[in-house]
């Protein structure tokens, strides 16, 4: 029974890929196999008593892909993989689909085994592997990531014991005299290619200066909001004008050359909240807002590959 339903649902398949199937192109963009390595490494056997599950850690691993790619919750993931055709074909026609409990729990496990970075280094070794290495210089800025506050005030974070499903770790803080609640989402992407390279994620309330996410012999295009914090890289940030010192014509027009140059970083989070629905969270701590946001750079990066092929840059 199996191999008949295996093969009625290659052969319906086939319909919707004389059509087009967008998840197909972006399957084979990355190589899946070497995150194998990675996720299977979190579980102490191959068996379900140790904890792994039933289903190919791989099957689960894309469907947080798919999740992010479509701003899914748990259970609608579960119910659109049980039954769209280009999704069961994107995750290799598996016999089982693994339900919300299991792919809340392998979220959790990526978290308390701190698979993250891994996961990460695995994505920017393929990158570099297929030639889009760093080579013009980066562009480094910071988002606002919203979360619901309930009741809390500015001055009384919730903390690890809330006993509420809004965030527990979310911040306020006021930019332009507005207030935001939540997260930040810093990142920086590399101006040839325009995929984000590395990222980190904290509450609102850091300020974009905390953060430098430049490395040596790296020239990193900042905007004003960092200026006066130094970075690992050659500094190439905007200069703000300070009190009794207004700026000269030279440091206008340096500032008008760094701000073309880093126009790429504002698509990047047009993409990231638009696309992939990454400005708000319902999840309730940094840890796991941080996992949200590793999905959302790496589906981002997934977009930009497929535009980078298209162009045949690669």
């Amino acid at each position: 029974m199996k191999t008949l339903t295996d093969f009625a649902l290659k052969e319906e398949y086939k319909r919707l890929e004389s059509v087009g199937d967008k998840l197909a192109e972006i399957d084979s963009l990355i190589d899946w196999k070497p995150f194998r390595i990675i996720l299977e490494s979190m579980y102490s056997n191959k068996t379900v008593s140790g904890g792994r599950p039933e289903t190919d850690v791989i099957v689960i691993f894309k469907m947080l892909v798919l999740q992010q790619w479509h701003g899914l919750s748990d259970p609608e993931l579960e119910k659109q993989c049980i039954d769209r055709i280009s999704f069961r074909k994107f995750l290799g026609f598996p016999e089982y689909i693994p339900d919300s409990s299991t792919v809340w729990l392998f979220r959790e496990r990526i978290i308390k085994n701190g698979k993250e970075e891994e996961i990460w280094e695995q994505l920017q070794n393929q990158l570099d592997a297929l030639g889009l290495k760093i080579k013009k210089g980066m562009i480094q800025d910071a988002t606002f990531i919203h979360s619901d506050p309930g009741h809390a005030k500015a001055e009384k974070p919730r903390g690890n014991e809330a006993k509420t499903r809004r965030s527990k770790d979310g911040t306020w803080t006021k930019k332009g005299g507005k207030s935001h609640f939540g997260y930040k989402l810093h990142s920086i992407i590399d101006r040839d290619y325009e995929l984000i390279r590395r990222f980190k994620t904290t509450t609102a309330s850091v300020h974009d200066s905390q953060v430098d996410l430049s490395e040596e012999d790296e020239v990193v295009y900042r905007d004003r909001g960092y200026f006066g914090a130094k970075s690992k890289g050659y500094d190439a940030t905007m200069k703000r004008a300070v009190r009794g010192h207004a700026l000269g014509i030279k440091d206008i027009l340096r500032n008008k050359r760094i701000s073309s140059k880093r126009i790429p970083g504002e698509r990047v989070y047009a993409v990231t909240k638009e696309t992939f629905k990454a400005g708000k969270v319902l999840v309730t701590t940094v840890k796991r807002v941080n996992l949200k946001m590793l999905y959302t750079a790496f589906c981002y990066n997934l977009h930009q590959l497929k535009t980078l092929k298209i162009k045949g840059v690669y």
